[in-house]
């Protein structure tokens, strides 16, 4: 499920997330989100695993297949799509439209 913010709302700088890499940030209103930047696109998911209570921007990133590995069980999800990949993970991730804007990375609304 992609949501869409009724205003932009910032998240985080963009140079604050490397390629391949992944950062938790809270914003008001919303659970923990996890946000991706995947080959310099940047993509937002709730940051807890739908299997348990980990932090998936602290998961294995792989690049190339664009998919996150849960640090606790190893269930994976597609990062754009938020769709589980692999076992034990059967609950979609929900996902959020995200832009860059004067190098701030924002929730679209």
């Amino acid at each position: 499920m992609n949501t869409v913010a009724a205003d932009p709302i910032p998240l985080c700088q963009a140079a604050d997330i490397a390629l391949g890499e992944a950062l938790r940030v809270e914003v008001p209103g919303y659970p923990a989100l996890a946000v991706f930047n995947l080959n310099g696109v940047f993509h937002v998911i709730d940051d807890r695993c739908t299997h348990g209570d980990a932090s998936l921007a602290e998961g294995e990133i792989d690049r190339e297949d664009g998919v996150v590995e849960c640090p606790w069980h190893q269930g994976a999800f597609d990062i754009a799509t938020g769709k589980p990949c692999s076992a034990p993970c059967s609950i979609p991730l929900r996902t959020y439209r995200a832009v860059v804007r004067d190098g701030v990375v924002m929730l679209e609304g």
